[in-house]
């Protein structure tokens, strides 16, 4: 699984690492090491200006430009504040650097030398000032390569703290962050580089990270491939309600959920759309409804086992009923985009009666609409989703193109494959199918969100510029090829 650490976690890592017997020296020294080794790797010697921090991360920035000089580089180093404030094993690096240290300022940038950024890693908590800003300032258009993040980047949020570079290469230790993958870390950090410095994985036993970065390794073993003497019924029937003016959002969301293997799936739309839908694709089943007491008649039958509301529904009364009737019955819900708005005012109507079984959809504005104040929306993208998840109790897939997907019991994923040519119309509605799609045949909420999401942005992938939110079901069988192997 890859593992993401927050900074107390990664604290701990060290922490156990260094209480097991590696000097926390060594790991300073392995750090640097790794760095220097990521640096000939891509440049030739050159000019190059290491800027050191007060911190540990600083005590990184004297191994390296020592490493560095032994190697034949030409080397300036200097250093936010005074050696004799420096501690530990800082202090130590400080003494073997054999050159002269110079005050931190930008006039050290001058002649565009290649610059190493160890002033701050990824606990800083306040925004940077002073001196300090001003040389993040001065990095702008200069090669930086980044000590454990970007300075000026909050490690667990990927929030910008007043400024920080933009990094040609971030080069971190042990395991990436939240920061590194969140936006917008994620595009300051240009390449990430996480470098084995001697922390063995069994730190993580007492750790127990419940962050990850999305991918194949955390659902592929639970992924509900169909077995050679199986049958339709054995997959799952799943029900999307349509609406009866925007069509085309159950439409696609219909045949996602057959493309994600679903056994059956049916429409249940108002009557008057009834030749809209019973045009569209032959393999979706349209039941048409006369009345409001319809819909739970269809959800009656035990066979139909998934249930998704929102897409094209229409804000109001009667998709909240619909909703209300799906949790009734019992279902496994997807409720995405009106399912969510129309509670928007009564939002404890809904929360108080989700379930781990259910899997809400939202974008930034209809979280906040049904979210609000509750979750704390000043608060990270990962911390707002996990709290939203134990507030309702259900699973919470906060789209985007860091989309996070977390669990009531504390789980969280940070998805990083989705291009920007998914920002378009149905692209979000081609989504939740695919998670009905999953859940129908039985996947666990959580992991059908987590598959749904990560093979959406495959998809997206394959197809790149141009891409319509029609094409994406049609390119699920190639990746769910390549993803059987």
């Amino acid at each position: 699984m890859d593992e993401l650490l927050s900074v107390a976690e990664m604290h701990r890592a060290d922490t156990m690492s260094i209480a097991a017997g590696v000097p926390g020296e060594l790991l300073m020294e392995a750090a640097g090491a790794a760095v220097v080794r990521a640096i000939c790797a891509r440049w030739a010697p050159h000019p190059t200006a290491v800027l050191c921090g007060p911190g540990n991360n600083g005590g990184d920035g004297f191994v390296i430009a020592r490493m560095l000089l032994e190697a034949g580089w030409p080397v300036r180093l200097a250093l936010l504040g005074t050696r004799s404030a420096l501690a530990g094993d800082a202090a130590l690096a400080a003494e073997r650097w054999p050159g002269p240290i110079e005050a931190a300022d930008p006039y050290i940038l001058k002649g565009n030398p290649l610059v190493i950024d160890a002033l701050f890693g990824a606990g800083l908590s306040r925004p940077l000032e002073g001196v300090a800003k001003a040389i993040v300032e001065a990095m702008e258009g200069r090669t930086v390569v980044a000590v454990d993040v970007p300075s000026g980047l909050h490690g667990d949020s990927g929030r910008v703290l007043g400024v920080a570079p933009h990094a040609a290469l971030t080069v971190t230790f042990f395991r990436r962050k939240p920061g590194h993958v969140l936006l917008p870390g994620r595009t300051l950090c240009g390449e990430v580089l996480v470098a084995d410095i001697g922390i063995s994985d069994r730190v993580l036993d007492g750790i127990v990270p419940q962050t990850a970065v999305n991918g194949p390794d955390l659902w592929r073993h639970l992924f509900p491939w169909p077995s050679l003497d199986g049958h339709k019924y054995e997959r799952g029937h799943a029900v999307v309600l349509g609406g009866g003016r925007m069509t085309g959002a159950a439409r696609l969301a219909s045949v996602a959920a057959l493309r994600a293997g679903a056994g059956l799936v049916t429409v249940a739309c108002p009557q008057e759309a009834f030749a809209v839908y019973a045009s569209g694709s032959p393999s979706v089943i349209v039941e048409p409804l006369a009345d409001e007491s319809e819909f739970a008649q269809i959800l009656g039958d035990h066979r139909k086992n998934a249930v998704l509301l929102g897409p094209g529904a229409g804000v109001g009364a009667r998709t909240r009923a619909h909703v209300a009737a799906a949790l009734a019955a019992d279902k496994a819900c997807v409720l995405d985009a009106d399912a969510l708005t129309s509670f928007a005012e009564t939002s404890d109507d809904l929360l108080d009666h989700l379930n781990a079984r259910c899997v809400l959809t939202p974008h930034e504005g209809e979280f906040a609409r049904l979210f609000g104040s509750s979750v704390g929306m000043d608060s990270d993208k990962l911390s707002r989703t996990r709290a939203a998840a134990s507030r309702s109790g259900a699973v919470v897939l906060l789209k985007g193109a860091d989309t996070v997907i977390a669990a009531p019991d504390g789980r969280a994923v940070i998805n990083i494959n989705a291009p920007a040519e998914l920002a378009t119309a149905g692209s979000g509605d081609v989504l939740a199918g695919m998670v009905l799609g999953l859940i129908a045949q039985g996947m666990e909420a959580f992991e059908a969100a987590c598959a749904a999401v990560w093979l959406h942005g495959e998809a997206a992938y394959t197809i790149g510029p141009g891409l319509i939110s029609e094409d994406l079901p049609n390119a699920l069988p190639g990746v769910l090829r390549a993803l059987k192997g």
